[in-house]
């Protein structure tokens, strides 16, 4: 998706190691496809029982092994007819001759002339009826008959056999997340195993001597880790494997052994901090160091400027600014889309919708701006009026936590008026 050719359409007139320090920061649009190129996506695959398989990802087209419905049946408590014994005009009165429930096999019983079958819903409609007279439109004619002025529609209240689902048809697509919708999908054609993508195998690794974990006592100086656990929450899907590094010292070889280390394990390194110039700020060092290549190095985007992306090892690396807003946004709008490839997904665009800002913004040219917001209303033609929470740096934590969502503003665009269209990025829950 390009965010800032679809954010002008919808505001109209409201408004090796590759280096690109020294340089004007890459567009956002194009840190987003570079992050995404550098990553691999999977080849290997295992399978896995369905009870199992949820929220994993698709390594196959799935193809219905049988028709659904597996047979034409009811979609009503009534009674099987004929529509060719209803000439003329009603009332008719017809000899229910059987009754069939759901689960009953319909036999090699033939329909005849002025017959009914008494059927439930979910039963397999009996050779020669073709159609279904709801309960509501019978009434009693003696303990074998009924009588109807309602003259039925052929087919009506009858599921055909493959309505729903054609035997061979695609029903999901490799690259699909196994939802639970998909799972009964599965389930219902008889499928009881499916062929997944391995979990991408995600190590974070949180660097600064100044960082401790919540619990821990504080000396002067001193803060406590909360990208930690904003990429852990970030990444709990059932496609994704986990591990916490733990946080290092602003130490080089210690920063070095474990990068190393790490980018020889997983599928994804992500680090936290330590991506600026400064002489404790040791990641781009280590990176150089072991042979690292570098897609994405300063971005056109507010917060999240200094984000890293690229490969050292076997990993895709993420570099993650320390200050968490920064943190958040790299990880949701840069990196994610990487993962998600990593991971095989086949869709890993955001899903942006319409809303409509709820007060005047104002920004810089020549940046893609994100800002945290929240749903204040709905305008008139439904669509959500958002307000930005707060205008505060890259270090803030409580406008992101009190949001429902993400904004962003296109790097053309320097100032919005109340009422303008803008994209709106809906938090997960």
């Amino acid at each position: 998706m390009n965010i800032t050719a679809e954010a002008n359409a919808v505001l109209g007139d409201c408004g090796s190691i590759r280096i690109h320090g020294g340089k004007a920061p890459m567009p956002f649009n194009e840190a987003v496809s570079a992050a995404v190129a550098a990553a691999l996506p999977p080849t290997a695959s295992e399978r896995l029982p369905l009870s199992h398989a949820i929220g994993r990802v698709l390594a196959a087209d799935a193809t219905a092994p049988a028709s659904l419905p597996r047979f034409d049946h009811s979609a009503m408590d009534g009674f099987a007819v004929r529509t060719a014994d209803f000439a003329g005009s009603g009332p008719w009165s017809l000899k229910v001759v059987r009754r069939v429930a759901a689960g009953d096999a319909t036999g090699g019983s033939v329909s005849h002339e002025g017959t009914a079958v008494e059927i439930f819903t979910g039963a397999p409609v009996p050779p020669g009826y073709d159609t279904v007279v709801v309960r509501e439109r019978c009434s009693s004619l003696g303990p074998d008959g009924i009588i109807t002025s309602a003259k039925p529609r052929l087919g009506e209240n009858i599921r055909r056999r493959g309505e729903d689902v054609e035997k061979d048809a695609e029903v999901a697509s490799s690259g699909a997340i196994v939802t639970p919708h998909l799972t009964a999908l599965f389930a219902a054609l008889g499928i009881t195993e499916v062929m997944v993508r391995p979990k991408v195998r995600i190590a974070v690794l949180a660097t600064g001597s100044e960082l401790r974990r919540p619990g821990e006592l504080l000396d002067a100086g001193q803060i406590y880790d909360s990208n930690s656990y904003m990429a852990a929450g970030m990444l709990s899907q059932p496609w994704i494997e986990y591990t916490d590094l733990g946080r290092v010292h602003d130490d080089l070889n210690s920063i070095s052994e474990t990068v190393r280390s790490a980018s020889g394990t997983y599928d994804v390194l992500i680090t936290s901090g330590g991506m600026s110039h400064g002489g404790a700020d040791h990641i781009r060092t280590v990176l150089e160091a072991n042979g690292a290549r570098l897609d994405v190095l300063q971005v056109a985007m507010r917060p999240g400027k200094p984000a890293t992306i690229g490969r050292v090892g076997r990993a895709l690396f993420v570099g993650l600014p320390g200050n968490p807003l920064a943190a958040a946004v790299v990880l949701s709008q840069i990196a994610l889309p990487a993962i998600k490839r990593t991971g095989g997904l086949r869709e890993w665009e955001a899903q942006w919708i319409q809303a409509v800002l709820s007060s005047s913004y104002s920004k810089r040219a020549g940046r893609t701006e994100f800002a945290p917001v929240e749903v204040s209303g709905r305008d008139e033609f439904g669509r959500p009026v958002v307000t930005v929470l707060g205008r505060g740096s890259s270090g803030s934590l409580l406008p992101m936590a009190r949001a429902t969502g993400l904004a962003v503003m296109s790097e053309d665009v320097t100032e919005l008026h109340a009422g303008c269209p803008l994209r709106y990025l809906p938090f997960q829950s």
